[in-house]
C-alpha cells in the first residue's frame, strides 16, 4: 500500500468496543497535536453515512452515482460502487494526515490493535504477527503490549512511540 503515513487497523468482534476506542484515540491524538484520518469499512451493503430523510440521503436513494456534501467544516463524498473496494483504494483518496486509523478491513495487511472482551469471545481475530497491541479485559499469552479497555492514553502513547515520533 503506497502511503506516506502509517495505517493502523482497529479490529475486534462485533460489540467489543472498536468504535468507542477509536473515538477516544482520535480525541487523544488530536489533543497531542496530530492530524488523524479514519476509515470505517462496513460489509453491510446498505451502510450509509447519511441521515435518512436528509437531502443527500434522498439523492442517493433516488439513484445518484455520486453525492457530495460540502459545508464550511465538512466534505463528504458518497459514491455508488459495483463492488467492494480495497483499503489501498480508500487510502489513495485520503488527504494528508499523520496517521490513518482503520475500523474494519480486518484482513488487510496493516499493523493491528485488537479489542478483545471476554464477553464477546475467547479467540482473537488477528494473527499474532499482525498485532501491535491488545486492548482487553483479560490476559492473553501473546508478546505484544496489553492495555485495559479504558487506557486510551497508553494506546495513544504506543502509537506515538511506534509511528509518530520525529526521527532524531
Amino acid at each position: 500500500m503506497a502511503t506516506q503515513c502509517p495505517i493502523v487497523g482497529i479490529v475486534g468482534w462485533s460489540g467489543a468496543g472498536k468504535t468507542t476506542l477509536l473515538a477516544r484515540l482520535i480525541a487523544e491524538l488530536k489533543r497531542r497535536g496530530y492530524r488523524v484520518g479514519t476509515i470505517k469499512h462496513s460489509g453491510h451493503v446498505d451502510a450509509s453515512v447519511d441521515v435518512p430523510g436528509s437531502d443527500t440521503w434522498r439523492h442517493m436513494e433516488a439513484g445518484a452515482d455520486v453525492v457530495a456534501l460540502a459545508s464550511p467544516r465538512l466534505l463528504a463524498v458518497m459514491q455508488r460502487l459495483s463492488e467492494d473496494v480495497g483499503l489501498a483504494e480508500v487510502v489513495a483518496q485520503m488527504p494528508p494526515v499523520d496517521i490513518i486509523l482503520v475500523e474494519g478491513y480486518k484482513r488487510a495487511p496493516v499493523p493491528k490493535i485488537e479489542i478483545s472482551r471476554g464477553a464477546r469471545g475467547d479467540a482473537l481475530i488477528s494473527r499474532p504477527d499482525e498485532l501491535i497491541a491488545l486492548v482487553t479485559d483479560r490476559a492473553w499469552d501473546v508478546s505484544v503490549p496489553q492495555f485495559a479497555p479504558n487506557d486510551t492514553a497508553g494506546v495513544a502513547a504506543l502509537l506515538v512511540d511506534r509511528f509518530l515520533q520525529i526521527p532524531s
